[in-house]
């Protein structure tokens, strides 16, 4: 049922199935990377892969680690045990966004969230797999209030999610008094629309808001990554083939 899969650097994520992880996790963790001390939350967390890169790459001093689903919670515990002491400091969270609050205030708060709005495209027979696309038991709206209750003053809550739903990111964002900040598309090539937004926003920030250069996938002479998705990928330490998007 389970198999696990090299991060490199002794990390392992626990994959399934369903409860597996794609090219958007490895954007992200880059995107919001963090300090050494920060304290941070991931949200909607899966099996921990964006947890464990975060872990890997900067070492922050502590990570909750936040998901609703039972199986996806038992794969991120088993991420967690097969990955070096470093790891240790992901702590699982079995709870609801919606009702969970930081028992302290965090620095950076990173979340992968479901991209489909509740009742748009065709559903996966599956039900977890339902819930890890479509916004059936959490919104962008709820990740937004639950990040605005667990960051300091300041605090960063970094997302991805998908072109077409921009919008509602920052209107979720400014409702819950957190300003977009930086802003960053991904391309599969410079002749193509993106894919996918990276978003920034701050807790109690001033309006201004940084659009950053495009992230291509590929790289220019037809090489199938990018000279930045291979240092992302890490892929001069590890191969990793086929990455699939959510």
């Amino acid at each position: 049922m389970f198999s696990y899969e090299s991060l490199g650097a002794g990390y392992n994520v626990c994959i399934s199935q369903v409860h597996r992880f794609g090219t958007d996790a490895f954007l992200l963790a880059n995107f919001a990377g963090a300090r050494h001390k920060d304290k941070v939350a991931d949200l909607c967390s899966g099996n921990g892969i964006i947890a464990l890169l975060l872990s890997r790459d900067y070492q922050p001093a502590g990570i909750y680690a936040v998901e609703i689903q039972e199986t996806a919670y038992t794969q991120l515990e088993k991420s967690i045990e097969a990955s070096p002491d470093e790891a240790k400091k992901i702590i699982p969270i079995r709870s609801d966004l919606k009702e969970w609050t930081a028992p302290e205030k965090l620095d950076l708060i990173t979340c992968n969230p479901p991209y489909k709005a509740d009742g748009a495209g065709i559903r996966n027979d599956s039900e977890a797999s339902v819930i890890a696309r479509h916004e059936t038991a959490c919104t962008i709206y709820d990740v937004c209030e639950c990040a605005a209750r667990s960051l300091k003053y300041g605090g960063r809550l970094c997302i991805c999610n998908r072109p077409e739903r921009l919008a509602d990111v920052i209107e979720a964002m400014r409702k819950n008094k957190i300003e977009p900040k930086r802003l960053r598309t991904v391309h599969k090539d410079k002749s193509s629309e993106p894919w996918l937004i990276l978003v920034e926003g701050r807790l109690g920030g001033s309006p201004f808001m940084r659009i950053e250069k495009p992230l291509l996938i590929k790289g220019e002479n037809g090489e199938s990554y990018s000279e930045e998705m291979k240092r992302i990928y890490r892929l001069y330490e590890f191969e990793r083939q086929d990455l699939e998007e959510k």
